[in-house]
C-alpha cells in the first residue's frame, strides 16, 4: 500500500515562500511520476506541477510557472514543491499524488494518479 504524507503548509504573507514536502512509502518510488494539485474553497481541484520519475522532466500550470519549482529526492522517497512569490490566490489545500504506472495520460490530469495524500493547507495573506 502506498502512502503519501504532505507537510510544510502554513500561513505566509504575500510575496513570501514555502516549501512543501511529500514523503512516500513504496520501494519503486523512483519509477513513479509525482504531481502536486490544489483545491481552493468552492473551486475544483487543479493541477499545479508534476515531475517524472528521474526528475528530468517537469510540468507546471501557467499560473505558477516561474514561481514554483517541483523537485524530488529518490533516495529519500520525497517530492518537494518550492513556492516563491506567493499570492493570495495561491491559498488552497495542496495535495501530492503518485502515478505508479506512467504513460497512461497527461501528468496534468488527475485521473492518471493512483494515490493521493491527505493535503496540507497553504494560506497566503494580503
Amino acid at each position: 500500500q502506498v502512502q503519501l504524507v504532505e507537510s510544510g503548509g502554513g500561513l505566509v504573507q504575500a510575496g513570501g515562500s514555502l516549501r512543501l514536502s511529500c514523503a512516500a512509502s513504496g520501494r519503486t518510488f523512483g519509477s513513479w511520476a509525482m504531481g502536486w494539485f490544489r483545491q481552493a474553497p468552492g473551486k475544483e481541484r487543479e493541477f499545479v506541477a508534476a515531475i517524472s520519475g528521474t526528475g528530468g522532466v517537469t510540468y507546471y500550470a501557467g499560473s505558477v510557472k516561474g514561481r514554483f519549482t517541483i523537485s524530488r529526492d529518490n533516495a529519500k522517497n520525497t517530492v518537494y514543491l518550492q513556492m516563491n512569490s506567493l499570492k493570495p490566490e495561491d491559498t488552497a489545500v495542496y495535495y501530492c499524488a503518485a502515478d505508479t504506472a506512467p504513460g497512461r495520460g497527461s501528468y496534468g490530469t488527475s485521473y492518471v494518479y493512483d494515490y493521493w495524500g491527505q493535503g496540507t493547507q497553504v494560506t497566503v495573506s494580503s
